[in-house]
């Protein structure tokens, strides 16, 4: 019998982290599995270590292949492509073997995806100390993909069912962003947005607001010229091709605006003035997307949680959120 319900690989992240555990919390929920058929690429010595923290009676079955998996609930598919053994491991204490293997786990997960093996790839966190042990020269997930797919424009975006804000400039010191901004970036970050909404999300005219940098838009410059020499230019370009963009507006009253459904999507010229208005209303259920890749990839919108991992006291809810959205647009993809 055919089975409609996209493959989804998820990839363990950091094994001395909480992703091991979020995973076991996520797939005890049923609904997952009406949605997708999951299978998950990590340690098989680690995933079984942790059900006794987090009191799962979940049975993980190794595979060697995507067709060789039952994608059933009380079940976990798991692609085994480590031998970590955790009595030669702490939590919270990254080695460079587990690096190794975290680093590992993402770019088979992004071959997979590539080849169409999978139809989505949802990542639990890493580490960017942690893949330097692995001799990983990236910053993050989003730097290794557009690496791995060959992409050259992409960006980020975190997802919510009230906020959605896509980042112009990334994990930069703030005293950068001001030199880092241009009006290609902008324009580009727009772009990225507005395709997203539409070919992924199923928005049919998305309309995204563009922060501006400076407190109040700049206030006619009294604050900064940014909104008027790049910010500004880089709207009117978009507008000019037919993107229904607004901005450069006050970043103390978009966000709220944009949470009570005036815009589809926020532009943040950088990762604070995003991501804090973000977790305030989707803390725990926040999705990580990048934009651009060739690929579906979301991932959960926190980190490793060294202090508390191996404890089972970790919150799937990003994991959860993260793994439907995938499902959602690998769904919505298929049928265009």
């Amino acid at each position: 019998m055919s089975d409609d319900r996209p493959i989804i690989g998820i990839t363990m992240g950091d094994p001395v982290g909480i992703g091991p555990e979020i995973i076991l919390l996520s797939l005890c929920n049923p609904s997952i599995y009406n949605t997708c058929r999951p299978l998950v690429i990590g340690d098989f010595q680690i995933l079984d270590a942790v059900k006794k923290c987090v009191r799962s009676k979940l049975h993980i079955k190794s595979v060697k292949d995507p067709d060789e998996a039952l994608y059933k609930f009380g079940s976990i598919d798991l692609l085994n492509l480590s031998e970590i053994v955790p009595d030669k491991v702490l939590w919270g204490n990254p080695t460079a073997e587990t690096a190794r293997a975290m680093v590992r786990y993402i770019t088979f997960a992004s071959d997979l995806a590539i080849k169409g093996r999978i139809a989505a790839m949802v990542t639990c966190p890493i580490n960017k100390v942690a893949m330097q042990l692995a001799d990983c020269q990236y910053n993050g997930h989003t730097e290794l993909l557009a690496e791995r797919t060959k992409t050259e424009n992409f960006a980020m975006m975190l997802a919510g069912n009230r906020l959605r804000v896509v980042l112009v400039t990334i994990h930069v010191p703030l005293k950068t962003v001001s030199s880092l901004l241009s009006e290609q970036k902008i324009l580009l970050t727009i772009k990225l947005a507005w395709n997203t909404l539409h070919e992924r999300f199923g928005i049919k005219k998305p309309r995204i607001a563009v922060a501006g940098l400076n407190p109040h838009a700049g206030e006619d410059g009294m604050f900064g010229n940014e909104e008027k020499t790049i910010i500004t230019p880089a709207i009117l370009n978009a507008r000019n091709q037919g993107f229904d963009v607004v901005g450069a507006l006050p970043p103390d009253t978009v966000f709220y605006q944009a949470a009570n459904g005036h815009y589809d999507a926020v532009v943040s010229m950088y990762h604070d003035q995003g991501l804090i208005p973000f977790k305030l209303i989707h803390f725990n259920d926040g999705v990580n997307i990048t934009l651009g890749l060739p690929i579906i990839r979301t991932s959960v919108d926190h980190g490793t949680a060294y202090d508390i991992a191996g404890t089972g006291t970790a919150d799937p809810g990003s994991l959860i959120a993260a793994i439907t959205m995938a499902a959602q647009q690998a769904v919505y993809l298929k049928k265009q």
